[in-house]
């Protein structure tokens, strides 16, 4: 028998993790990243830029879990992560770039919080922010294409990361 919503037994928990979107604008993948912020109990979403759209077109796809996410909304991207790096956050960029390690490699801290830095749907993480990273991780693939939908990589990379904070 397929379950439910309401007859499924997985244990709810919280993981530290913060996720910091660096002007992903795009309201049906805001939405997403409300529901999987959902899913894997990271403790906070931060949402970056100067039109983050929270209306019908992201609710649509968010299914109500704005309402139970913890989120904030900020205009700058790299100030959030030089204040999450000063209260001791480890600062990882999922983004491919030349001296990106993959995520499946990668041992996450588990003494400290993580913020996973995604970035903008057409240009990823910010240089500025890359600098300030900790790590940059990237998930291997294995097709033409060299990128992939900034949810599904979020997706991917949280699985990841919760797996290995068990």
């Amino acid at each position: 028998m397929q379950l439910t919503h309401y007859n499924t037994n997985f244990t709810k928990r919280s993981f530290p993790i913060t996720l910091v979107c660096d002007h992903v604008t795009n309201a049906p993948n805001i939405g997403s990243l409300f529901r999987i912020s959902d899913a894997f109990g990271i403790e906070k979403l931060i949402l970056c830029g100067d039109h983050i759209p929270l209306g019908r077109k992201m609710t649509k796809t968010s299914r109500a879990t704005e309402k139970a996410v913890n989120f904030e909304i900020f205009k700058s991207a790299s100030k959030i992560v030089e204040a999450l790096k000063s209260n001791g956050y480890q600062i990882v960029s999922l983004e491919i770039t030349d001296t990106s390690k993959p995520i499946h490699n990668f041992k996450f801290s588990i003494e400290k919080p993580i913020a996973l830095i995604i970035g903008d749907e057409n240009f990823g993480v910010s240089e500025t922010i890359l600098n300030r990273s900790d790590a940059i991780v990237h998930i291997d693939m294995y097709g033409q294409n060299s990128s992939m939908n900034v949810v599904q990589a979020t997706n991917i990379a949280l699985y990841e990361i919760t797996k290995q904070l068990l």
